[in-house]
């Protein structure tokens, strides 16, 4: 049976693993240990989407996930180009429009399960693409970049779980997510909070207010990707995603606050410049 302890000796080895993956792996050999543990997750995804297409042909998302993390990632595997060209857009573009209306037209898939075949093909490129294009890019910007990005997320979801079930009252979400509480999202925030601050001073010798709400801003990204699987588990009536990490579910439970966290702590970076987080 699964719980605290068993959640803790998962957490004992996963933990260790994706720091030496941060730090020490080559931004290739990290970007494609990224697809792996992303292809794990669409397939995760795909199952629980069964619900609403059973079929549709939703295995070939993990065909067009790849690539499209691939287009949105120019220097992950190769050196980037000065000028990134707008076609690189426009293929993404065309993926997501085109190459998934055929797929889904040509998949014979039935008309009563076309729009759930479509959200499912649409929204699982996004979804999977741009975490894997985001945490590249943080690991080559600067692996404690990324670090911070992980302690964020960990440390958040560490104190919305003990705060929660210790002081928790008021339900954040009950109809997605009964046992979510407001306390547990607010705690959540303080760890992010304070992980920003510890960071900052560490990193850059003295507290950086940018630094801080882009941490509190991955915060609340990562508790809405959460809410957002759990959102989908609801839908399709299952608990977990999978199986894979004990105490956790599958990879996808595992991986969802970051699948949101990473994006939006790419973007905020972005929008004060990256030399914020650059001793």
């Amino acid at each position: 049976m699964s719980g605290p302890k068993t959640r803790i000796r998962t957490a004992a080895v996963a933990v260790p693993l994706a720091l030496a993956a941060s730090f020490y792996l080559p931004p290739h050999w990290f970007f494609v240990l990224l697809l792996v543990v992303v292809e794990i997750q669409v397939y995760e995804f795909v199952k629980v989407c069964r619900a609403w297409a059973p079929h549709a042909p939703l295995e070939a998302l993990l065909a067009l996930v790849p690539p499209t993390a691939l287009l949105l990632s120019p220097g992950a595997l190769w050196p980037s180009p000065t000028h990134v060209p707008w076609e690189y857009l426009l293929v993404v573009q065309m993926l997501l429009s085109v190459g998934v209306g055929s797929l889904v037209l040509l998949g014979r898939t039935p008309v009563d399960e076309a729009m759930g075949a479509l959200g499912t093909f649409g929204f699982g490129m996004a979804y999977f693409a741009l975490p894997v294009a985001a945490l590249s890019r943080l690991q080559r910007l600067d692996p404690w970049v990324l670090f911070l990005l992980l302690a964020v997320v960990w440390v958040g979801d560490s104190a919305a779980y003990f705060v929660g079930r210790r002081w928790g009252r008021t339900k954040l979400a009950p109809v997605v997510s009964p046992n979510k509480t407001w306390e547990g999202a607010v705690a959540s925030v303080v760890g992010a909070l304070l992980c920003g601050a510890l960071w900052s001073v560490w990193r850059l010798g003295g507290l950086s207010w940018p630094v801080l709400i882009v941490a509190i801003a991955a915060s609340v990204g990562g508790q809405v990707g959460d809410l957002v699987e759990s959102m989908l588990k609801r839908g399709a009536g299952v608990k977990d995603s999978g199986t894979l990490l004990p105490g956790h579910g599958g990879m996808l439970d595992r991986m969802d606050a970051v699948m949101f966290a990473g994006p939006v702590m790419l973007i905020c970076l972005w929008a004060f410049g990256y030399d914020i987080v650059i001793p």
